[in-house]
Parts: C-alpha cells; structure tokens; sequence
C-alpha cells in the first residue's frame, strides 16, 4: 500500500515525531549542561558577594571561588532566607541577599553588614534589563554603591528603618540616606523599596537578634571602693 504523503494524517503524524525527536534531543542537551549551568549560577554569586565585600575581582590574588571559600564559612537560615556569614580580616560579616523590581525587570544583589547588624559595609547590585547608562548604573561603584558604605539601616532607637533613595536635595526622617540616580527615578525607588522590604519584613527574624553593645563600664562596688579611697 502506497503512503499519502498528500494527505492530512501523514502530515500529522510526521510533524508529532519530528517535535518528540525534537523535544528528546532538547532535553538531553539540557541534561548534559546542567552541571555546567548551574556551576556558573554558583560562580555569579560567589563573584556579586565578593564585590558587595568591596574585592577587586580584576586584581585578585587567586581565583574567585577559592577567595569566596576562604571568606564565607557559615550559612544561617530563617524561613525562605539565608545569610552567609563571612570573617573578613578578623571582622564578622552578614551577606544579606536582596531581590526586587526595578523599572524593565527584577533587580537584586547583596547587602554585607557589620557584626552590629547596623552599619552597612558594602553593596552590590544586579538587574535583569535596566535603561544602560540609567538606572543600570546601580551596578556601578563610584557613581552609587559607595555611598551606602557607612549608613546605618537602623534609627537612633535601635528599629531597623533601612536606607532611603531620594533625589538630590530631598530628606528621609529618621533615617540614613543616599542620592538617588539622576534619570532613573523608578530604578531608584525600586531599590529604595527592595531595600525596606527585605529588612524590615524579610529579614525581621534575623535582625532582631542585635549583638549586645561593649561596654567599658567598671562593676559599681569596685568604683565605689576607688571613690572611698580617694575621699580618704
């Protein structure tokens, strides 16, 4: 019997086997790439923590991951978050991981910490498909991440209120503030808000364990035996 190439049927059939061979090929491929795949996802990562820790990836004295492994030696989980804990020439840093949207698409990046869970060491951020030359300027260091070196993400009565955004010559109350970028207003904001939500809301649980303060304070008896002394 001779094979209707014509008809309806044939072309059904021949169109469902060449999407399975198709589809079986694609799926082998991305099995076969996997590993690679998510090896540079971790790589990314490892490179965005280093640059929130302020490291030069270009002037690195070993490869990013060895350097990554030699800092970050701890992960705390709390709920859906992590934070990596990194020891940085002696000193104790949080790595808070950040996400968010920007004015094209999703932006994130990471926010490092001081152990006082107040003062923030360095950022550094992402985005998926912001304005070049505007809003994805928040991946630049000089023009806007150094400015967040410094601030504080918590008010003069010790409540995390985060780090606002704002244009040149605008005041946040009660809190620490950078300059927004100039022609990228809703990138901004969009930081602004990525910034409040995951520390006041997503990482609640984990700022509000605060490190208690030093205090070089005498124990009292001992003062008041020194005061005693003295009057004697």
């Amino acid at each position: 019997m001779k094979l209707n190439t014509n008809s309806n049927i044939y072309t059904f059939v021949y169109m469902t086997v060449v999407v399975v061979i198709v589809a079986v090929l694609l799926a082998v491929v991305s099995s076969a790439l996997k590993p690679l795949k998510d090896a540079n996802v971790l790589l990314d990562k490892q490179k965005q923590i280093l640059g929130a820790l302020k490291f030069n990836l270009d002037s690195l004295d070993t490869d990013p991951a060895t350097k990554y492994l030699s800092l970050v030696n701890d992960t705390l989980t709390f709920g859906e978050k992590e934070v990596y804990v990194a020891n940085l020439d002696g000193e104790v840093k949080y790595i808070l991981p950040l996400e968010g949207k920007g004015l094209w698409g999703g932006i994130g990046g990471y926010l490092v910490l001081n152990e006082d869970k107040n003062t923030i060491y360095g950022v550094n951020f992402n985005h998926e498909g912001e304005t070049p030359g505007l809003g994805a300027k928040i991946t630049e260091y000089k023009i806007f991440r150094k400015q967040f070196e410094g601030t504080h993400i918590r008010n003069e009565e010790g409540k995390v209120v985060s780090v606002a955004v704002l244009k040149s010559g605008k005041i946040a109350e009660g809190k620490d503030q950078v300059d927004a970028i100039s022609g990228a207003t809703i990138t901004s904001e969009g930081v602004s808000k990525m910034l409040e939500e995951e520390l006041i809301n997503n990482y609640k649980e984990f700022l509000s364990d605060v490190p208690a303060a030093e205090e070089n304070v005498e124990p009292i008896e001992e003062k008041e035996a020194e005061d005693v002394e003295s009057e004697d």
